[in-house]
């Protein structure tokens, strides 16, 4: 199975040229302001892509699905599936999704550090093989520009019960790539609004082993 994954385009998205594949992957920040006109412009052109599934995850910027998720579902074009804390299979792979993160400029989905990010965290079933989040694990591709770390400890206390093969997130745009943890390929697939290429992967369904095919390098 070839993934193909993104994050951070925020309206930027004819910029990119997608690669092939058979699961298109953004997790999240598709808009900039957030408004649902934003939102119907962004899922418009993920409709256009030819891959057959596609997965959807809301950032700080996805206003939309917070203020108004009926409205904002209504938007997804066939094959698109928005995920809020929910789990889908798709060719024998278990994904999960969730858009939380530490809290970040007052924007969506912002939680404060501690118990109320450890109990979205707690939501997360133990099969899971790919996990997408909008923010990262604490100290795993969190790096921002002023040397600070933004990822949550919580989140990356339960990746290291629940072992999956491999996390995507992005929201942290200093600090794309791939790193190999564990039993866990870490992967922060921003396009930093669309001047960084997407990442792809191969997810091996029988040995449930993945392979980095391109991860473009980060910029600071």
């Amino acid at each position: 199975m070839r993934i193909v994954a993104v994050a951070d385009t925020h309206l930027y998205h004819r910029e990119l040229s997608i690669p092939d594949g058979d699961v298109f992957v953004h997790a999240g920040d598709l808009c900039q302001g957030g408004h649902i006109r934003e939102l119907a412009i962004a899922l418009d052109w993920i409709a256009e892509l030819p891959h057959r599934q596609k997965i959807v995850v809301a950032g700080n910027h996805d206003w939309a699905f917070a203020r108004d998720k009926p409205a904002a579902l209504r938007l997804l074009g066939p094959g698109v599936r928005y995920l809020e804390d929910e789990a889908i299979e798709i060719g024998g792979v278990r994904f999960w999704g969730s858009p939380w993160q530490p809290e970040f400029c007052a924007w969506a989905f912002n939680l404060p550090r501690g118990a109320a990010l450890a109990e979205k965290w707690a939501r997360m079933p133990d099969d899971v093989d790919v996990l997408v989040t909008h923010g990262p694990p604490s100290g795993i591709g969190d790096h921002t520009t002023t040397d600070r770390r933004e990822g949550c400890a919580d989140l990356l206390a339960r990746i290291e019960v629940v072992g999956p093969r491999l996390h995507l997130f992005g929201h942290i745009h200093e600090d794309g790539g791939a790193w190999q943890v564990g039993e866990t390929c870490f992967a922060n697939v921003t396009t930093w609004e669309c001047e960084r290429a997407p990442t792809v992967v191969d997810f091996d369904v029988a040995t449930r082993s993945v392979t980095i095919v391109d991860v473009p390098p980060a910029r600071r």
